[in-house]
């Protein structure tokens, strides 16, 4: 029996989502990505799931498409079907209720860098390196190029697709392409304290306001004070937002649904 690609854990109210292709240090096969985007869908759906954390076993955390596959299905068809589910699965991170966390232990290259950037936060190790790497072999990394630009500056995104150099830890933290990096050895534990500080938070408020920020971001300024406000509004009737001020207002520790 051949080990499954994609591994799935459950420790309370956080699930850790593990690409287990190893061998070809993580690479995105057809396989994967079905596997990927039927477990985000399920979890989405899922609400005892407070936080969703992506990880990879072996060497690498994920080294883009399995270009060996790509090279043996070479047609125009078969590149825009990949790519279209690609984007579907990167897209579907945005839209889950849950946040998504990264947990980058090693390279993370054209694709894989791609995941990283489109998961809502990541915590690396400090020796994990990113790369967005095509433009080596004479392809643009096109589809990785759209969540590295909402990333980080343009000119710091378009520097990393055009020369295909590696950043290290630190300078993919400094260029915001991730949140916090710790010693290898603390990486479990970096990304422990992140998720259990946002599970601790009302799951309405963190789905409302997570759903707010991806769709305020492509507005104009005052159609997003509008969304924002609307959504504001809702929030406020939600019963954690009423139980939460009230024991703010009467100096008590706030309980939340579901806890």
């Amino acid at each position: 029996m051949s080990e499954p690609l994609l591994l799935l854990a459950r420790d309370g109210n956080v699930a850790t989502l593990t690409l287990n292709r190893p061998g070809q240090f993580n690479a995105l096969s057809e396989a994967l990505i079905d596997a990927m985007q039927a477990a985000l869908d399920e979890l989405a759906a899922d609400a005892a799931i407070r936080v969703v954390v992506i990880a990879g076993a072996g060497k690498a955390f994920c080294a883009g498409h399995d270009l060996k596959e790509m090279r043996a299905n070479h047609s125009h068809e078969y590149m825009r079907e990949l790519f279209r589910r690609c984007g579907r699965l990167m897209s579907t991170i945005a839209r889950m209720p849950q946040p998504v966390i990264a947990r980058v232990h090693g390279v993370a290259t054209a694709a894989g860098c791609q995941l990283v950037a489109s998961c809502d936060l990541a915590v690396a190790a400090d020796v994990a390196r990113f790369a967005v790497s095509g433009i080596n072999v004479g392809l643009f990394c096109s589809t990785p190029a759209v969540a590295l630009s909402r990333n980080m500056g343009r000119k710091q995104a378009l520097e990393m697709l055009l020369t295909g150099e590696f950043i290290d830890a630190a300078e993919a933290c400094r260029r915001g392409l991730v949140n916090r990096v710790a010693p290898l050895a603390d990486l479990d534990g970096e990304v422990r304290r992140l998720t259990l500080a946002i599970a601790g938070k009302s799951a309405a408020a963190v789905a409302m306001g997570k759903q707010l920020f991806y769709r305020q971001i492509e507005m104009g300024v005052d159609a997003a004070y509008q969304l924002a406000a609307e959504t504001m509004a809702c929030n406020m009737m939600c019963e954690d937002a009423v139980a939460g001020i009230d024991a703010f207002m009467a100096g008590r520790t706030p309980l939340r649904r579901g806890d």
